[in-house]
C-alpha cells in the first residue's frame, strides 16, 4: 500500500465521523456532508503527494469548507430533484436525538452560506475572527458583519442569543426560548 494510501486510511478511519460532523454543520444534511467529505478527500488525495499525518485534516477540512462555498448553487439545484431519485435513509443518522440540536440545525439553515459558513467556524470550530477571515478569504469586517446578520437571523428563529466578554474571547450561549425543548 502506498505511503499516502495509508494516510488516507488512517484519517478515514480515527476523524471521518469528525469530517462528517463538521461537513453537517455547514450543510445541515448527512447525505450532503458525507459527499461534502467524499468530494474533499477525493480533491486532497488525487495526486497522491499528501503524507504528513498531522496537516491531513486540516486540508480535508479547508477542502470541505471550499466545496461547500463553491458549490452552493449545485447543491440548491440538486435540492430541487433529489426527492424524484432519493430513497428515506433506513435508519436515523446522528443528528437525530436532541431537538435543542435540531432548533440550532433549522436556524443555521436559514442563513446565507457566508454567514453559515461564518457562524460555524466562529462558534462550532472555536476560531477568532481573524481566523475566519483568512479560512474565508474576507476581511475582518466583512465576517463581523457575515456573523452579526447571522446571529441575529438565527434569533429570530431560536430566540435571545446572550453574548458576554471573557478575556477577550466571546462566548454565545444559545437559549431557544421554548418550553418542553
Amino acid at each position: 500500500m502506498a505511503q499516502w494510501e495509508q494516510a488516507l486510511d488512517e484519517l478515514v478511519r480515527t476523524r471521518g465521523t469528525a469530517l462528517v460532523g463538521y461537513a453537517y454543520l455547514l450543510c445541515g444534511d448527512r447525505r450532503e456532508a458525507e459527499d461534502l467529505v467524499q468530494d474533499a478527500l477525493v480533491r486532497t488525495f488525487a495526486r497522491g503527494r499528501l503524507t504528513e499525518a498531522a496537516a491531513l485534516e486540516g486540508y480535508v477540512r479547508r477542502t470541505v469548507l471550499n466545496t461547500y462555498l463553491d458549490g452552493f448553487r449545485r447543491r440548491r439545484r440538486w435540492a430541487a430533484v433529489r426527492h424524484l431519485v432519493a430513497e428515506a435513509p433506513s435508519r436515523p443518522g446522528p443528528e437525530a436525538p436532541s431537538s435543542a440540536r435540531v432548533d440550532v440545525q433549522e436556524a443555521l439553515a436559514t442563513l446565507s452560506p457566508r454567514q453559515r459558513a461564518s457562524v460555524v467556524l466562529r462558534f462550532f470550530e472555536d476560531m477568532t475572527v481573524a481566523q475566519v477571515a483568512d479560512a474565508l478569504a474576507l476581511s475582518e469586517g466583512a465576517v463581523k458583519r457575515y456573523l452579526s446578520d447571522g446571529i441575529r437571523r438565527m434569533e429570530d428563529h431560536l430566540g435571545p442569543v446572550h453574548a458576554t466578554q471573557d478575556g477577550g474571547t466571546q462566548d454565545v450561549e444559545i437559549v431557544t426560548g421554548r418550553s418542553g425543548r
